[in-house]
């Protein structure tokens, strides 16, 4: 029987579904979700792998107008995933317009190394009708190699996409063993589970000004002991991230502590502490110490 395996960019602007349909296909939860823009700020590499196949799938931070030097890290990011790559994913709403931000992806797209797919996203927020006129839109502006209608969220046509991808790739070799989800370090996951439960729990009164760095992951017979800092802008932050009497903080803490759990799948010990770095998303310094430094890309 033939192996098949390759790398697969998912693209798009911020909030279209590219984490939620990444953790759909690896059946677990790996990149964070929020209903904040630009929740994914590093490119994530999520490994599918069965027994036809191992595919290398990278979820990007959205592409969008940078505001500032951590902005325009997450758009490097987001761009440079369409080169050396075996298929493109490039996935927007069905339930919205083509806009500005969508067009420039497709021209960036025309540079693509590999053939690209549209994935049209929430199609169960659509009309049969609507979504025949929708398609004819996006058939008029590239050349797309396939456009598969999907619902990232409920499931619907997941499996069709895997299996015209799994046509797709090449015959290959398995590149991680069978058992690894993810490229990243756990000290990264981690990081993310406490980031994405500042996003929940503050909305938009600090959306894109926290960092996370674990300043310590010791695993011993008891569990896993780790002990990060939550880094914010302004000194006002820190004191919404704490909370009245230290509740928002505790929230945070054990929302996190549940998700570490569960993937690490041992006890968990974490404490968290806030520290103000003021305007960090702009110094070089801080961007190469928090992880979002442009030059690694």
């Amino acid at each position: 029987m033939t192996f098949k395996s390759g790398f697969v960019s998912i693209v798009g602007r911020p909030n279209v579904g590219k984490s939620t349909l990444l953790n759909h296909i690896l059946k677990t939860k790996l990149a964070i979700t929020s209903s904040t823009a630009q929740t994914t700020r590093n490119t994530i590499q999520g490994i599918y792998t069965d027994e036809d196949a191992q595919i290398i799938f990278m979820d990007t931070p959205g592409i969008h107008k940078p505001q500032d030097g951590l902005g325009s890290f997450m758009n490097t990011n987001a761009l440079n995933s369409i080169y050396g790559v075996d298929l493109v994913l490039f996935l927007a709403p069905a339930d919205e317009k083509i806009g500005k931000g969508d067009r420039f992806i497709v021209e960036r797209l025309k540079e693509a190394d590999g053939p690209v797919y549209l994935i049209l996203n929430k199609i169960d927020l659509l009309s049969k009708e609507q979504l025949i006129e929708k398609l004819n839109e996006w058939k008029g502006l590239f050349d797309f190699k396939e456009i598969i209608p999907i619902s990232a969220l409920n499931g619907d046509n997941i499996d069709d996409l895997m299996n015209t991808i799994k046509n797709d790739l090449q015959e290959g070799v398995m590149y991680y063993p069978k058992d690894h989800l993810t490229d990243h370090p756990e000290r990264f996951i981690m990081a993310e589970f406490i980031r994405e439960k500042i996003l929940y729990f503050t909305h938009e009164e600090v959306p894109h000004s926290v960092a996370i760095v674990i300043e310590r992951m010791i695993e011993d017979e008891q569990g896993v002991h780790i002990m990060a800092a939550i880094v914010v802008d302004r000194q006002s932050q820190k004191a919404i991230i704490i909370g009245k009497q230290g509740s928002l903080i505790k929230k945070v803490r054990q929302n996190a502590r549940k998700e570490m759990k569960r993937f690490l799948q041992v006890p968990v010990e974490l404490e968290l502490f806030v520290k103000v770095e003021k305007n960090w998303r702009n110094k070089q310094k801080y961007l190469k110490e928090f992880g979002y430094d442009e030059n690694d890309y």
